[in-house]
């Protein structure tokens, strides 16, 4: 997650929740009543009807509400329960497990725009999904619930118990689905200044626990997840491969170690020339509202672009908070339309097995933003000030107006440009 007061430049907030750093068990967070809650129930095999679906070419598609400035987060509505509720989740590629702030007594969350959910059915620790999100000197003991603890980039937490409740959803062939799906139920700790308002975080991820990984183990759709995020706000998610034709897609091959959607190493490219960096690791995360590099790569990027503006009609904005790099032009813009003929594109090149390189272009409009003072500003930050090591991240505001695709099944990692305004049909939304 990344929703929150973006002018206060607190880059480990704008990094968000978007990168899970580790999970692990506790017994020590609280015990739910046994007697209400049957944990054998929810220790069953996916639904026979599920698994005689015909998953080739079939999508599930959710409409994206949100924008990287000013609100600084994506969010998806699900319906969970029976009858079905809707939640508000900022749907996150970096990390696995999704999760509801629980209606937990004498605990104290943070606001949600719902009532805080309340579910029905535990997991018990045999559950492989409940293992996948131990560490490895865990030991499960009979039927003992499954607790779980993930932290993320930002310092914010989620801890609670896994659950499986009721998933409703619509194929693109129009077929509906109430699935068991398991979620977290807990309560988060965030920042004091980061603010979030919504009721959970939609993991996108790698591992078993996400919902990619869950809906492909019940033979509902391929293990391929989606984004399409408009530069005017809003979008859409998909899961399933039905959305876009395969050919018509740049492709990058994904390290099999990798746990994160990471498409290797690539080289840093600007205006079409190599700026002497190299070997950088990138990982692509819908968690993070912006694009960070490690320092020394985005000190050659900024000093680039402002060797651009030499000679052109704009001051530093010292004054704007918005950004840690803002400009000041002759009046105050309305969007980067205003002022994309003045910047140079980027791009990262990732190694191919041809002899050409494959690029991810990123153009001006897609790592600038307007402030609400009218300024322009940098939307790539320095990713070691913001505790991130040596990764580099392709966030929300690089994405936009692409399709980008993330296939499990062929470890691959896609972009296309795409009209993400609004939610498709058919593939016929491609450009």
């Amino acid at each position: 997650m990344k929703k929150g007061e973006v002018g206060l430049v607190m880059m480990l907030i704008t990094v968000g929740l978007g990168l899970a750093l580790s999970s692990s068990s506790s017994r020590d967070y609280y015990e739910y009543d046994r007697d209400r809650w049957n944990p054998l129930a929810s220790y069953r095999t996916a639904s026979s009807l599920s698994m005689v679906l015909n998953r080739v070419r079939s999508s599930i598609v959710l409409p994206v509400d949100g924008n990287v400035y000013p609100s600084g987060s994506y969010n998806v509505t699900l319906l969970i329960g029976n009858p079905p509720q809707p939640y508000f989740l900022d749907p996150d590629t970096g990390s696995d497990l999704t999760w509801l702030q629980c209606d937990v007594p004498g605990k104290r969350c943070t606001d949600t725009p719902h009532p805080r959910y309340r579910p029905s059915e535990l997991v018990i620790c045999e559950d492989p999904i409940c293992a996948s999100l131990q560490p490895g000197d865990y030991r499960c003991e009979g039927l003992q619930q499954c607790d779980y603890e993930i932290e993320y980039e930002d310092g914010g937490s989620s801890l609670g118990v896994l659950v499986k409740d009721v998933f409703s959803f619509k194929l693109s062939s129009g077929t509906q689905l109430s699935p068991h799906l398991a979620l977290g139920c807990g309560y988060v700790r965030l920042p004091v200044s980061s603010h979030r308002f919504i009721d959970g975080v939609l993991g996108l991820g790698r591992g078993k626990s996400s919902l990619t990984s869950q809906l492909s183990a019940q033979g509902i759709v391929r293990n391929i997840v989606g984004h399409c995020l408009s530069s005017r706000g809003g979008g859409y998610l998909f899961f399933g491969d039905g959305l876009y034709y395969p050919s018509r897609v740049t492709w990058a091959s994904m390290p099999h170690e990798s746990k994160h959607y990471s498409p290797g190493i690539a080289e840093l490219t600007f205006a079409g020339k190599s700026t002497g960096f190299r070997n950088l690791p990138i990982i692509f995360d819908s968690g993070s509202s912006y694009t960070y590099l490690s320092s020394q790569a985005y000190q050659a990027l900024a000093f680039l672009v402002k060797k651009e503006l030499m000679g052109k009609p704009f001051e530093e904005a010292i004054d704007d908070p918005t950004l840690p790099l803002c400009w000041k032009g002759p009046r105050p813009y309305k969007n980067t339309q205003d002022v994309t003929k003045y910047f140079k594109p980027f791009a990262l090149s990732f190694p191919s097995t041809g002899k050409s390189k494959t690029q991810f272009e990123i153009p001006p409009e897609s790592y600038l933003i307007i402030s609400s003072k009218g300024n322009v500003c940098l939307g790539v930050l320095d990713g070691t000030e913001a505790g991130l090591q040596n990764y580099n991240i392709v966030g929300d505001i690089s994405m936009q107006d692409k399709m980008v695709i993330y296939e499990n099944e062929r470890q691959m990692i896609g972009w296309v440009l795409a009209s993400c305004d609004k939610v498709p049909k058919s593939k016929a939304f491609l450009t």
